[in-house]
């Protein structure tokens, strides 16, 4: 496991590992994903946290993707899926990417229909409540770190309540333009604070791997 700061707060380190275009767009322009993956092991993550939105980006793929079985080694995927969207819950379970699945709901999510089998974890009332998720999921033995893998929105979720141990950001050598209509901070307010930098390295192709601490906000 690649060595990282104690959170000091009982929760897993939580890191967001984005490929971005230049003006920070994770749409409009083809990610090398072989290299975005390869820097993602980096982490060696315990549990790949994602939004419903990403995953139902890809269910029409997941229906006709091979399905190899549950990676015993891999790392759970847990799925923030407060409206109870997600369908393919066998399919990511059997993709090969992962252990196991599991949804992450509120109170308020509907019923799950029983021919959708797959764990839950209820955290929060109307939506899921971010900080009540991920210090349920430290709880879970070996869950040390927790990789986020979102478009943009979910990062942003958790910036703006101060839940981003990392941010990693793959850039690109490109303008996304008009077509960079997702941003990898999404669009939360808090996403403006303070960013230091860790580390900066230049890659083959142009790329530049870019890593930062998020700057904590001042005690009262």
């Amino acid at each position: 496991m690649t060595a990282h700061a104690s959170t000091g707060s009982g929760r897993p380190y939580v890191v967001a590992h984005a490929a971005v275009s230049v003006d920070g767009a994770t749409t409009g322009f083809v990610p090398d994903t072989g290299r975005f993956y390869e820097l993602a092991a980096t982490w060696h993550e315990d549990v790949t946290l994602t939004g419903a939105d990403t995953i139902l980006a890809q269910e029409r793929a997941l229906v006709t993707a091979p399905r190899p079985g549950p990676a015993p080694d891999g790392p759970l995927l847990a799925v923030v899926d407060s409206k109870g969207r997600v369908r393919q819950w066998e399919a990511l379970r059997e993709v090969g990417h992962w252990s196991d699945v599991l949804a992450l709901r509120a109170r308020a999510t509907p019923p799950r229909p029983a021919r959708l089998p797959v764990a839950e974890l209820v955290a929060g009332s109307d939506r899921v409540d971010l900080a009540a998720a991920l210090s349920a999921l430290g709880r879970r033995e070996g869950v040390e770190v927790v990789r986020v893998d979102s478009g943009g929105s979910l990062t942003g979720a958790l910036l703006e309540v101060d839940l981003l141990d990392e941010v990693s950001l793959l850039v690109h050598p490109c303008l996304a333009g008009a077509q960079g209509t997702r941003k990898w901070y999404g669009s939360a307010p808090r996403a403006a604070g303070r960013l230091d930098l860790t580390g900066n390295e230049t890659l083959d192709d142009g790329l530049v791997w870019l890593r930062y601490r998020p700057a904590k906000p001042p005690l009262p």
